[in-house]
């Protein structure tokens, strides 16, 4: 199955802050905002929503193709050739000749919340690619359209829906500065809409829209909720509820949510149920919290898997075993 994985591709900065963003909030004067936090740690890291869903569907052994747009330090500073070595399809990234690659600020507290900033960068000309024509080259079976460069994210949607390409909304960090016309462009006609909790909450918010009529204008529905799991709603039948893995040593969120996402895409490419797909995203999702930088977890078959079975059993762990060959 083809998968093409649209979206951001950055350069993360990544902080600690040793306390909680919260005890410097006051609530009655937020509109008065002014506060500076001392970071104790500069780690800077690869990162982008859609370079890192690419990396983990690469180690889960897949050859997706990455729809992105980047400066030429992408290839010069060698993140291409990190990503194609792991099995990422870069031939058709665009690369700006002027522009820099995308810049992700992330701090960190220690309750794990989380405060960034994004320079788009090369990012603003994703707009400028066609995915019609990648889908004439290869045909697409499944596009992810991550956030990005928003007339992008309209570009790739419109495309999908004229030519029928099912496609996965991930709006995710854009939804907080997006209105409800544009959310409501982005999420209608989904294959699979993903969120967290906190933007599934959001979606409904700015579109009006209910939770059913969310449900009703879309395919599958994911729900992530951190430490709780995930929630899967499909277009017909019950809910379904995978937990997360116990016992995990949380080091940094920044990349759980895109690695959750290529767990659960490749299990669907691979034919497994949502329930199953849903598990290899929860147990990708565990190697990446537990360490810092959204590409820097190794994975091998046999490990997986036996985390993987510990988890949710073995006709899980069987099923799912022989379903990848990473």
């Amino acid at each position: 199955m083809h998968l093409a994985i649209a979206g951001s591709v950055a350069t993360d900065h990544l902080q600690i802050f040793r306390g909680k963003f919260s005890d410097s909030l006051v609530p009655d004067q937020l509109d008065k905002l002014s506060v500076s936090f001392l970071v104790e740690d500069l780690d800077i890291r690869r990162g982008g929503c859609a370079a890192n869903i690419a990396f983990a569907l690469g180690v889960l052994g897949h050859r997706p193709t990455l729809v992105a747009a980047v400066g030429t330090d992408f290839v010069e500073q060698g993140y291409q050739t990190w990503l194609t070595d792991h099995g990422v399809d870069c031939s058709l990234v665009h690369v700006s000749p002027t522009a820099h690659t995308a810049l992700c600020t992330i701090t960190t507290d220690d309750a794990h919340a989380q405060i960034v900033t994004f320079y788009p960068g090369a990012m603003a000309e994703a707009r400028s690619i066609d995915v019609g024509a990648i889908h004439a080259a290869q045909p697409i079976d499944i596009l992810l359209i991550g956030p990005d460069d928003p007339a992008g994210m309209q570009r790739h949607t419109a495309t999908a829906r004229e030519q029928g390409i099912a496609f996965a909304a991930d709006p995710s960090q854009q939804l907080a500065w997006a209105d409800g016309d544009l959310i409501r462009d982005l999420v209608d006609g989904a294959a699979y809409l993903f969120s967290n909790d906190y933007e599934d909450a959001l979606i409904q918010s700015k579109t009006g829209w209910s939770a059913d009529e969310v449900q009703a204008r879309v395919g599958t529905r994911i729900v992530t909720r951190g430490k709780d799991g995930v929630s899967i709603y499909p277009a017909a039948g019950e809910p379904i509820e995978v937990k997360a893995l116990a016992g995990i040593e949380a080091v940094d969120p920044t990349g759980v949510g895109d690695s959750f996402r290529a767990g659960f895409l490749a299990g669907v490419a691979a034919g497994l149920s949502l329930e199953r797909s849903a598990q290899i995203g929860c147990t990708i999702a565990a190697s990446v919290v537990e360490t810092t930088g959204t590409q820097e977890y190794q994975l091998d078959h046999a490990g997986f898997i036996d985390r993987l079975r510990s988890a949710y059993g073995d006709a899980a762990a069987d099923e799912v075993g022989a379903a990848l060959t990473f």
